[in-house]
């Protein structure tokens, strides 16, 4: 995998890892909100190795990508830069999606008539969610707007959220989710108008998103984590209902951020999942 940048809607930059051979079929990976394109785990480079040309993309305003310049955040303008990803690689992309990214691959797949996804595969989102869990995810992101003086400070914070994991005794990767303000504090890597602007990302909008469910045509795959507190049964059987051919994945021990809980075992359905169903020698033309 190495660095290199993609233009957005309007030129925004957008930052990116890619990896694998250029002429094999796409993927692209698409971070949940507050994430970058390092939450990924080993998932981009096993996804190469099996032969796809992989693109890990930072979300706008996060990670090493360009801030809305109004410090606008609304879904539809996740969906405008995934839409002009798609038409610099010229041709359908598998698209995968964890909560955030994973409604924005939803909205793309589904509302567009131009087919842009050869594969769909959600990271523990769907069109239904868990509002307690989707609050719990949300208040921690709002929960340290001063940032945090130190890297013990911060990942203190991380453990206290999610105490399933074992604390870090190595920083870096924590320390790639982080960024140091004017004010010598530690702040996460996103924009805070994401969380703290004045307009909403309109993630909770049931309707469009179960509409949007219900158009894709593509090979689906719905990944959930056995301990997620944002997809529950309910969640599950709503969306096998709105897309009844698709398939269902339950990664035992994982929680929401399903990738970084078990990698292996994510990665591993993933790949199976795309290399099943997305033909190798996928060539059509994106318009």
């Amino acid at each position: 995998m190495h660095p290199t940048q993609f233009l957005g809607l309007n030129g925004l930059k957008l930052a990116a890892d890619v990896g694998g051979n250029p002429a094999n079929p796409p993927v692209i990976l698409l971070h949940g909100g507050g994430q970058t394109r390092f939450s990924w785990g080993e998932t981009a480079a096993a996804l190469a190795d099996n032969g796809f040309y992989v693109v890990s993309l930072d979300l706008r305003g996060h990670g090493d990508s360009d801030w809305s310049p109004d410090g606008v955040y609304v879904i539809d303008l996740f969906v405008a830069d995934l839409l002009a990803v798609c038409a610099t690689l010229g041709r359908p992309a598998s698209l995968i999606g964890a909560s955030l990214g994973g409604l924005t691959a939803l909205l793309a797949a589904g509302e567009y008539a131009t087919q842009i996804a050869t594969a769909l595969v959600l990271v523990d989102v769907a069109p239904r969610l868990n509002p307690a869990g989707s609050d719990n995810i949300i208040n921690f992101m709002r929960s340290a707007p001063q940032g945090y003086a130190s890297l013990d400070e911060a990942a203190d914070a991380v453990a206290s959220y999610l105490p399933h994991r074992p604390r870090p005794t190595d920083y870096s990767g924590l320390l790639k989710n982080l960024r140091p303000g004017k004010d010598g504090r530690l702040h996460w890597h996103w924009d805070p108008n994401i969380m703290f602007g004045a307009t909403s990302l309109g993630i909770d909008n049931y309707q469009r998103f179960s509409s949007a469910a219900k158009n894709i045509q593509a090979p689906t795959l719905l990944v959930r984590g056995g301990n997620s507190e944002v997809i529950n049964d309910e969640s599950v059987r709503d969306f096998l209902e709105l897309v009844p051919t698709a398939e269902y994945s339950l990664i035992q021990g994982a929680h929401h951020m399903v990738a970084g809980d078990r990698n292996t075992a994510f990665s591993a359905a993933v790949i199976d999942f795309i290399q099943r169903r997305v033909s190798h020698g996928a060539s059509a033309h994106y318009d």
